[in-house]
């Protein structure tokens, strides 16, 4: 019989990542600037893009560390 999830206090913080990805030839990239989010309220935040250049490999293992550190950071808050 499956178990019923209950809220427990001091259950994590529930958030919403914002991500957007795409890859292009890195010769026409120009210019990579930051996204704008709206909020409740119209109250307005930026999100930070990042840029990494190389193979898809070269590409991938420098997101998996990127991912990990952004939640290492996280953490320490």
């Amino acid at each position: 019989m499956p178990r019923k999830l209950r809220l427990v206090k001091g259950a994590s913080h529930r958030g919403a990542l914002v991500y957007g990805m795409r890859i292009f030839d890195e010769a026409h990239v120009a210019a990579v600037e930051d996204a704008k989010v709206t909020l409740e309220g119209g109250v307005t935040g930026r999100v930070t893009m990042h840029y990494i250049e190389g193979t898809r490999d070269q590409i991938r293992r420098q997101l998996m560390q990127s991912i990990d550190a952004f939640f290492e950071l996280l953490d320490e808050q």
